[in-house]
């Protein structure tokens, strides 16, 4: 049976590039990832992009910026604590725990960073109108079935992987040229939008770099349209799943969802201890209670989490381990009933539900008018003809590079619009919605 090794799993090994990576002890190759997606323009915009609360003006509640580095932190920490075990059983051509520390957290920064506006809502908007709205189904019609697919399965993680190969630092191949090893741990779905993967994780467009994650990381081909997790990737998903289920929990609190009482009997229960039972009674303030207790909660996780990784150590580099590491801890059943309860009664809680709905007809309001536009542009440039005075008019609004290439087919045109939106902020889609439609001028 073919199984992966962490010589290769932790590969430095750049991007696109012909120079041997090499892991040194003064600043390890996957810090300096790390600080390349700190650096970047897409991942500042995350401070305007919903993770549960739309456009919430409170400084409380949590953003796709302050959720994208508290999961890094935790994925810090359960990259660590496995690293400790790794680098004692295995050949990691040099690399400490703190390295493995460093390259989940760096995968960790980036996970979000393909969303588009309005949470996942955006990503449902983009597919549905893909194969529902009249310019969907007309730009559709121009495609290849296989160039189709990648639209009708859009999501963030392929455009978060395209992002950091291809439009970051855009003029160079690979992007931001990040190692192999934490481009393969981003990769949750390892898979094109031809696979059987539940999400896809690359386009067609990116495949051939995607390609050269998996060769220099070793990674076991599955079929030929996906291969077999990374398995720092488990890391990943877990100090995901870790910071969404708490501290979404914890905001919904301050947003009067739900009672104090709710969230500490689940978080005692995850935390088991009688003496964090008897300290957070010494605390007044049911917010100061909230906190302490999500942090021990954390804890408490991660321990369990690195603890599952390590037990299924072998069968995590033979490929064979699917299951997600938050759904084998001990404390599964609690964290299952949070993220029941979470879903009907906060997810999609009235005051959220209104807000993601109009988020929907928004992004899809959006690409009625912007698609037919570019391809109006298109079109004309090869028939040698004029656009129409509207289309003209609205690519004023729109970057030059989406209607200035007359060479575009109808895949290249739908992606740059399709980055074009991703890119935007909530309050930028709002507010250029808003001139689109003639409401705010």
């Amino acid at each position: 049976m073919a199984q992966m090794n962490w010589k290769e799993l932790l590969s430095p090994h750049r991007l696109c590039t012909d120079t041997p990576g090499k892991i040194t002890p003064e600043r390890s190759p996957f810090q300096r990832d790390f600080d390349r997606i700190v650096f970047s323009g897409s991942f500042r915009k995350l401070q305007d992009k919903t993770q549960v609360f739309p456009l919430s003006s409170s400084t409380d509640i949590h953003t796709r910026l302050t959720h994208s580095m508290e999961t890094s932190s935790i994925a810090r920490s359960l990259g660590t604590a496995a690293g400790v075990f790794i680098c004692k059983e295995a050949d990691t051509g040099g690399a400490h725990p703190s390295d493995i520390g460093a390259a989940v957290a760096a995968a960790a920064l980036a996970h979000d960073i393909g969303n588009p506006p309005l949470g996942h809502a955006g990503e449902e908007a983009i597919r549905y109108w893909f194969e529902n709205s009249d310019a969907g189904k007309s730009i559709r019609e121009e495609m290849r079935e296989s160039e189709r697919r990648d639209f009708e399965r859009f999501d963030g993680n392929a455009q978060g992987f395209r992002i950091l190969t291809r439009l970051e630092m855009p003029d160079r191949d690979g992007g931001m040229q990040l190692t192999c090893a934490t481009l393969g741990t981003f990769a949750k779905y390892p898979g094109s939008a031809e696979s059987s993967l539940k999400k896809c994780g690359f386009f067609a467009g990116e495949k051939e770099y995607f390609d050269e994650v998996a060769q220099f990381c070793g990674m076991i081909r599955h079929d030929r349209h996906s291969w077999e997790r990374h398995p720092l990737s488990f890391l990943l998903e877990a100090a995901d799943d870790i910071a969404y289920l708490t501290v979404d929990f914890e905001d919904s609190l301050r947003q009067g969802l739900i009672e104090y009482g709710e969230l500490e009997e689940n978080f005692l229960a995850i935390i088991d201890s009688d003496a964090a039972a008897n300290y957070v009674k010494t605390l007044t303030s049911p917010l100061r209670k909230a906190e302490y207790l999500r942090a021990q909660v954390i804890g408490t996780l991660v321990r369990s989490a690195a603890n599952e990784f390590i037990r299924h150590h072998d069968d995590l580099l033979a490929g064979t381990h699917k299951t997600p590491l938050t759904e084998i801890i001990p404390q599964k059943d609690i964290l299952e009933k949070i993220r029941k309860r979470s879903a009907s009664g906060i997810y999609n809680h009235p005051s959220i539900a209104e807000i993601i709905g109009a988020g929907f007809e928004l992004v899809m309001g959006m690409l009625d008018i912007f698609v037919p536009c570019v391809s109006d542009i298109a079109h004309a440039a090869l028939n040698n003809t004029q656009p129409s005075c509207r289309s003209r008019r609205i690519a004023g609004m729109l970057p030059e590079h989406l209607c200035g290439e007359t060479s575009y087919n109808a895949y290249d045109r739908l992606q740059g619009i399709l980055d074009y939106i991703s890119g935007m902020t909530d309050g930028n889609a709002v507010a250029l919605y808003q001139k689109l439609k003639g409401i705010s001028l």
